[in-house]
């Protein structure tokens, strides 16, 4: 498989260059050339496939040419060794629980994979492999512990001061030597400002080995796709309208559902759900993409102004914007919303919920309001990593899950600057 940019579809990379640079020189992500379709007999036999059957099934005509089957399949098995619950919590109403990886977030899957993949190439390439991550929450613990002790691979992680939770927090700050956790004074924009400013350092990457596990990188956003497939095939067949609704930052998650739809499944509507960092709703409702600074919300992982990846979806749909109207609804609520959200769940269904799992039940209930669909909405993280804001809304203390942190990883505090940055990613620090 070939890949080109969407910066410039003529030029070529091989899978090597997309996973090893993440973006190009001029800061456009990678896209394959073609994005297969599977077969119809494959999609109906998901229904009786774990979560790490279907990711070896979707990935082998992306990968096949690039990596060896045992290698492929192997990665596979070991990126998805959890469950994917899918819960019917009403009549047509499911909810899609992709928080029962190590770190209790939706992104433990691309992540685990990613380290996969990386992991194989660091050993044929018998070089170290940098990893520069920005995390507006759950990103920076779910690579951290992909990535904990893995031989030949660095991983540094820059996080936003005062604007992660402090599960969060630990699982970036514990987990292993190889792990340097930088607390950025400024926010996830700043973060992924200075993230950009590296891959563009050219004297830097011509010494290191440089790559992002952010969803700008294509390993870590593709594997995302499986557990649509995966939803999809666990839900009642009784209805010909699928609508999902997914809590929107980087828009990472939402651009892995069109791919998979590219591939063959069939979800009618997709429905960007998004806090007060509002610039793709913004966009769907005037046609204009306006980012803007990020501004602080109980969602903390969705506090994007400039989602990176929305790049992406405006490719895939060739910047028109009708076509991208016509297959995703965008809304946005404010805490007090998201709050409200978080109690009618609880009240209503007996179902607790993280802030970010109930911005995406409010988006599909404001489109079921006036569609008849069987919906799915993404819990995108366990309840107890934001506990004290499930409590203040419900009363009820939700369960903490067990956190088993490894050696502690360095750890240090960065003003807004890329010139420290630079030092930490040259070792001369």
């Amino acid at each position: 498989m070939r890949y080109h940019s969407t910066s410039d579809p003529s030029r070529r990379a091989s899978l090597e260059e997309v996973l090893l640079r993440s973006i190009d020189a001029n800061d456009g992500l990678y896209m394959p050339e073609t994005i297969p379709v599977l077969n119809e007999n494959l999609i109906r036999e998901m229904e009786h496939l774990t979560p790490a059957e279907i990711a070896y099934r979707i990935a082998k005509p992306v990968f096949e040419n690039d990596i060896p089957d045992s290698v492929l399949k192997k990665i596979a098995y070991e990126a998805l060794n959890f469950e994917i619950p899918v819960v019917e919590i009403s009549n047509g109403l499911y909810v899609l629980e992709l928080f029962h990886g190590p770190t209790f977030a939706f992104k433990d899957v691309g992540a685990r994979f990613l380290a996969g993949l990386l992991s194989w190439f660091a050993g044929k390439m018998n070089k170290e492999i940098t990893v520069l991550v920005a995390t507006s929450g759950d990103t920076g613990g779910a690579v951290a512990s992909a990535f904990s002790e893995k031989e030949g691979i660095r991983v540094v992680v820059l996080y936003p001061a005062g604007r992660i939770s402090s599960v969060q927090e630990r699982q970036i700050t514990q987990a292993g030597r190889n792990i340097t956790a930088v607390k950025l004074q400024g926010d996830f924009d700043d973060c992924q400002r200075l993230v950009k400013m590296a891959f563009s350092d050219t004297e830097l990457t011509r010494k290191t080995v440089l790559t992002s596990a952010n969803s700008i990188n294509f390993g870590r956003l593709f594997p995302q796709a499986v557990y649509y497939f995966h939803a999809v095939s666990k839900i009642r067949k009784d209805t010909n309208r699928i609508a999902v609704s997914v809590p929107s930052g980087n828009f990472g998650n939402l651009t892995s559902g069109i791919i998979a739809a590219r591939m063959g499944l069939d979800i009618s509507r997709f429905i960007a759900s998004t806090n007060i960092n509002n610039s793709v709703p913004l966009y769907l409702k005037t046609g204009i993409f306006t980012p803007h600074p990020s501004f602080k919300t109980i969602s903390s992982a969705m506090d994007v102004g400039s989602p990176g990846n929305f790049k992406r979806i405006l490719h895939l749909f060739g910047n028109n914007h009708n076509a991208i109207k016509n297959n995703i609804s965008g809304y946005w609520f404010s805490d007090d919303d998201t709050r409200a959200g978080i109690r009618e769940l609880y009240e209503t269904y007996n179902y607790l919920a993280d802030p970010h799992t109930a911005v995406a039940y409010l988006g599909l209930k404001k489109y079921r309001d006036s569609n008849m669909c069987t919906g799915v909405f993404l819990a995108t993280a366990h309840p107890g990593k934001f506990a004290d804001e499930t409590f203040t809304t419900t009363g009820i203390v939700p369960e903490v899950p067990p956190f088993k942190p490894a050696r502690d990883s360095v750890r240090l505090i960065s003003p807004n600057d890329y010139s420290f940055i630079r030092k930490i990613l040259d070792k001369s620090f």
